[in-house]
């Protein structure tokens, strides 16, 4: 087939939002081990009224069609903070973003990537990132190990020919980033218990849950410790306030205060750690859908997840404390009062860390000395656009 026998049409508008979104609803439904999500979530997530993502970046969809059927999508997109980050921390001037990214076919793959690279130009980027949906927070990067099994909370899924059709239209590898899966049925090692009660006899040290009592004043120390821990890292972008209030009201009905970490230090939160009961173990019950009778199973997991396993999406140090041992030993101590009560009151059996980048010393020898192994391994690709 032709490249003319495709036809890539920019979608806009509530319609053309539904379009986009469930295109990629039935791309996922082919794929092995993907777990439906909830429609009305997606939808929210490239609607610009709701995500406020869309305060800060221009968005472009497109949808690809051959013979008059759906045969893949694209975003591009631009993140004007991410623009004004350094270049040696992954964005930088000029660089613009594709995601959401699905095709049938190279064929199709490369006419997506090529009108994303046009839409891009226009704009005035000189370089192509991706695939990042929409967020770095979001759902960044491609699969490209792990595709023999599920996803957890917030993890992409794609099919293993995506990566060959990436690459072949001249994408290079510019990160990658890592989940570590973990037996939370078990005890850690004896070292780590031991620098765990050596923490705990601290009487300088306090590890606490978060108190959702407080809720603002809590999501506020977190995103305070994740701005400064965070704010060297390759792909960081800080949070703005209102993105602050947006995560926050979506995020409280998974947060259950005692998976989910604070520590002080003679009395100062210095550290934090996030875990998110994997709620992907429910939307494969009641395949993505509320109706007629999800919402109520949905409801009641969410209340008391059962046998659920756990990822931790983020964690963070104040960066005066990066590469110290206090660091690590905040990091051991958090992570082995969650990981007991994941098993205990949950009765959790897999825990998963990340994403890590591949390149974070500190947190891949965290990873290594609790036992965990790589599970998943996902790639963002970069490309120069020419004039």
């Amino acid at each position: 087939m032709s490249d003319r026998e495709i036809v890539i049409e920019q979608v806009s508008g509530k319609k053309g939002r539904a379009r986009f979104v469930d295109i990629g609803r039935a791309f996922a439904a082919r794929v092995p081990h993907a777990v439906p999500q909830i429609r009305s979530e997606q939808l929210e997530l490239v609607n610009p009224d709701k995500n406020p993502f869309f305060g800060h970046a221009r968005v472009a969809f497109f949808v690809a069609t051959r013979g008059g059927k759906p045969v893949g999508r694209i975003s591009a997109h631009i993140d004007e903070m991410a623009l004004a980050m350094p270049a040696d921390q992954g964005f930088g001037p000029g660089t613009g973003m594709f995601g959401y990214f699905d095709g049938t076919d190279e064929q199709v793959a490369h006419a997506l990537l090529a009108r994303a690279e046009e839409w891009l130009k226009a704009e005035g980027m000189t370089r192509i990132l991706g695939p990042i949906s929409l967020s770095i927070w979001e759902e960044p990067g491609l699969l490209v190990s792990g595709q023999d099994h599920s996803p957890m909370i917030m993890m992409g899924h794609h099919p293993a020919e995506y990566q060959g059709w990436i690459e072949s239209y001249g994408f290079e590898r510019a990160k990658t980033l890592r989940t570590y899966d973990l037996d939370i049925s078990h005890d850690f090692p004896p070292l780590i218990q031991r620098i765990v009660k050596s923490g705990k006899r601290n009487e300088r040290i306090n590890v606490r849950p978060v108190d959702k009592s407080r809720w603002d004043e809590e999501v506020a120390i977190v995103l305070h410790i994740l701005n400064d821990a965070w704010s060297k890292n390759w792909g960081f972008v800080p949070f703005t306030p209102e993105e602050v209030a947006y995560a926050g009201k979506k995020l409280r009905p998974i947060i259950h205060e005692d998976l989910n970490m604070i520590a002080e230090v003679d009395g100062r939160p210095v550290a934090f750690m996030l875990t998110f009961p994997d709620i992907n173990d429910v939307l494969k019950d009641i395949d993505g859908k509320l109706f007629p009778f999800g919402w109520v199973k949905l409801l009641r997991w969410l209340k008391k997840p059962k046998q659920a396993n756990m990822r931790v999406p983020l964690m963070g140090v104040l960066k005066e404390l990066h590469n110290s041992r206090v660091a690590s030993q905040l990091a051991f101590m958090m992570i082995s009062d969650i990981r007991e009560v994941a098993a205990d009151k949950f009765n959790g059996v897999r825990g998963e860390l990340g994403w890590v980048l591949d390149d974070n010393q500190g947190m891949i020898a965290i990873a290594d000395a609790i036992e965990s192994t790589i599970n998943r391994e996902y790639a963002i690709y970069e490309k120069p656009l020419s004039a």
